[in-house]
């Protein structure tokens, strides 16, 4: 039986095109370490005026932004003179929900990606091949990337913020322990929110340098422990709430596991874990969470999992799950130490 012939779907193809592009994503990328929509604040500027603000060469400066200006991001509103638009705004260090340091292009991370297909071939993370050791020693090792992740997930957490916040009750707490809390951005959004709660914070020694000056500008530095360390070790006992915000999908099931373990270890009796997750949905509906996979398999090897998956994992720790509650971004995933005196809400 002969096999059907394709479709000549013109529209398919140059939607396709369209999709496999790293022009636009490396562009936008390297338009936000410039710095260039600071520079458009009062309106729109000649790209003469933008080179020599952000020390961008104005020919080459000229060429990106008219990509840029072709997808929506950035306006050409006369002959090489630019302008905000909404996909630019968020792109300005003023902006509330700023995304300008959400989008490192990182070398390490950009020759990562280069392996994707041998990832694909043998289920294996990309990064560690091509750099000779894993994503976090690597970042322990070079303190300007780290730098740069660190600005990229408290971009990231001041949208979270605005969603997860609403979707708990955070203020029944008296302390909260944010497990892998990075520099503290979590805690710094969460804090001033809720007077009466108190906070630690736990990372490893290079992550939570910066953490004092952060909780400091937040002005609950008083109200929040930094403890140095990892999460593979023994954490503060005792807490309320103990939370996990994107960390459980940079490691395997058996790393996951371990670290659920360690936490659990902790836990009282009425203490409740709040993973706070994006979750792989079924079928083909779009979700943040199925791009994001591929990136921790180039990066990590780790996973994003589904909420069956989520809950085995909890099994396995001795935890069980008690709540799940959806927000625009990530998941609200509360549980509890595994025994009869916790039911199901």
């Amino acid at each position: 039986m002969l096999a059907a012939r394709p479709r000549t779907d013109l529209g398919a193809l140059i939607r396709l095109t369209e999709l496999a592009d790293y022009i636009v994503p490396f562009t936008v990328r390297a338009v936000a370490e410039l710095g260039v929509a600071d520079q458009l604040v009062d309106g729109p500027r000649p790209v003469t005026e933008l080179a020599e603000a952000t020390g961008a060469h104005a020919p080459s400066l000229l060429r990106a932004l008219r990509a840029l200006a072709g997808k929506g991001i950035f306006t050409e509103v006369e002959p090489e003179v630019f302008g905000l638009t909404p996909l630019a705004e968020p792109l300005r260090t003023d902006h509330p929900l700023s995304l300008r340091d959400a989008y490192p292009l990182l070398a390490a991370d950009v020759r990562a990606w280069a392996g994707l297909g041998r990832s694909l071939r043998t289920g294996e993370a990309a990064f560690p091949r091509t750099h000779g050791t894993d994503y976090w020693s690597y970042l322990a090792a070079h303190p300007a990337d780290s730098v740069a992740v660190d600005r990229w997930m408290s971009s990231l957490t001041r949208l979270h913020l605005r969603t997860v916040l609403p979707a708990w009750p955070w203020g029944q707490a008296r302390e909260v322990v944010d497990v892998g809390g990075g520099d503290g951005a979590f805690l710094a959004g969460l804090l001033p929110r809720f007077p009466a709660l108190r906070g630690t914070l736990l990372d490893l020694p290079h992550v939570v340098a910066a953490a004092p000056e952060l909780l400091d500008r937040a002005g609950v530095a008083d109200r929040c422990r930094i403890v140095p360390g990892s999460f593979f070790d023994p954490v503060p006992a005792g807490a309320d709430l103990y939370v996990l915000k994107t960390i459980l999908p940079g490691w395997d099931d058996a790393e996951a596991t371990a670290i659920l373990r360690r936490i659990a270890e902790a836990m009282r009796p009425h203490s409740r874990l709040l993973l706070l997750e994006a979750i792989i949905p079924a079928g083909d509906v779009f979700d943040v969470a199925k791009l994001v996979d591929v990136h921790t398999l180039v990066l990590t090897g780790g996973r994003h999992r589904t909420r069956d998956e989520l809950v085995d994992l909890l099994a396995d720790a001795g935890l069980r799950l008690d709540r799940v509650v959806p927000t625009p971004t990530l998941t609200v995933i509360a549980a509890g130490p595994a025994g009869p005196e916790l039911t199901s809400r």
